[in-house]
């Protein structure tokens, strides 16, 4: 029986709530193909500070490095949103992306059939969606320097070098080959130097995948894309504040940011996280929408543990939940009922078990 050790931070919000779905139904999958999972729980962000006075406590870091992968929650809690930045939930998130050297981060987004009434598109624009964003995840102005603050004047500085565009752009071309061949590379070249670095470097390295067509396309343009026509898209190549904007705005596009995963790579121990924030206005309710937190189980399954038959099972089972009607408080319409994060992990965790008996029977 293989064994794996899975770092679980549950974060702030919302946050233990849906990993705490996501681990029944890893546990689930553990039992059906027979892989055992050790899960440790670490604190990180509010419940990092509250616990340690650290949004990311040496326990936490020392405990993610020693993983084979790390389930994450979310971070942020209002009551912070003054505080110092040492002392800040997402000095915690940025603190781990570069603890594990996370410089790709993955977001798929793909409409599901059964729930294309959920998204503000018309049908017909969402015929066919189904795009993955590439977003670079340890560079840009999120991490320059210098940066700071004066009560009349701020400062951030936006730098990236070749190679750290080099990198993220191999993890998107190699993609785009078990796609549809197309990277979108998203830039701002007729304005910004980077940006101009970014083209020229991306072309580059497009060279080595004769393959995958290239086209570059402006952040704006992109926006404008992503609702006017997101079945254009395949992979979208970008950098890290427009690969943040970006796929939130892709959120639209599925319905719910509840249902959307993400895992972020790099030489360390692979970093996983539905998008969707902490929530504070819905912790504690059992309301939250966990799918996009077990979608995130099955992408550390896919792309952490290489484990593409269980991850598949996850997936399977998340679509059979969808089309038997299974919907969270954000997917219904005023007047439908719904079902509760406690429930929906349920109807989850039984169909990956079922799908189990049925292939006995």
């Amino acid at each position: 029986m293989k064994t794996f050790t899975i770092a679980v931070l549950p974060g702030d919000g919302i946050g233990p709530e849906v990993i705490a779905q996501a681990v029944r139904v890893l546990e689930a999958v553990g039992e059906r193909f027979e892989i055992r999972f050790v899960f440790e729980s670490w604190p990180i962000g509010a419940a990092g500070v509250a616990a340690a006075n650290d949004p990311l406590p040496s326990a936490t870091r020392d405990a993610v490095i020693q993983s084979d992968a790390v389930l994450l929650g979310a971070v942020g809690d209002p009551r912070l949103d003054n505080a110092p930045r040492a002392l800040r939930p997402e000095t915690g998130l940025l603190g781990l992306r570069k603890l594990l050297g996370a410089f790709a981060n993955l977001r798929p987004v793909a409409v599901h059939p059964a729930l294309v009434s959920a998204s503000p598109l018309k049908a017909d624009r969402l015929q066919g969606v189904d795009l993955l964003v590439v977003r670079e995840l340890t560079g840009g102005l999120y991490y320059g320097e210098p940066r700071g603050r004066k009560q009349k004047e701020a400062v951030n500085t936006l730098t990236y070098t070749a190679a750290e565009i080099e990198r993220v752009a191999r993890v998107a071309f190699d993609a785009a080959r078990g796609r549809r061949g197309l990277v979108t590379s998203v830039d701002k070249a007729n304005v910004l130097e980077v940006s101009q670095l970014w083209r020229d470097t991306v072309t580059e390295i497009a060279r080595e995948y004769p393959d995958v067509r290239l086209e570059h396309c402006y952040v704006d343009t992109a926006a404008m894309r992503l609702v006017a026509d997101p079945a254009s898209l395949d992979v979208v190549l970008t950098e890290n504040m427009f690969g943040d904007i970006l796929s939130d705005e892709a959120a639209v596009l599925v319905g719910s940011l509840g249902l959307l995963p993400s895992a972020s790579l790099g030489p360390g121990p692979g970093l996983f996280e539905p998008v969707h924030g902490s929530a504070p206005p819905l912790a504690g309710r059992d309301v939250a929408n966990p799918v996009g937190a077990i979608a995130t189980a099955a992408m550390l399954l896919r792309h952490g543990l290489k484990l593409p038959d269980a991850a598949g099972a996850i997936d399977d089972a998340i679509a059979a939940a969808l089309d038997a009607g299974a919907r969270t408080q954000d997917l219904v319409r005023p007047g439908e009922s719904s079902i509760g994060t406690a429930e929906m992990g349920t109807r989850i965790v039984e169909l990956v078990l079922a799908a189990a008996l049925e292939g006995l029977s």
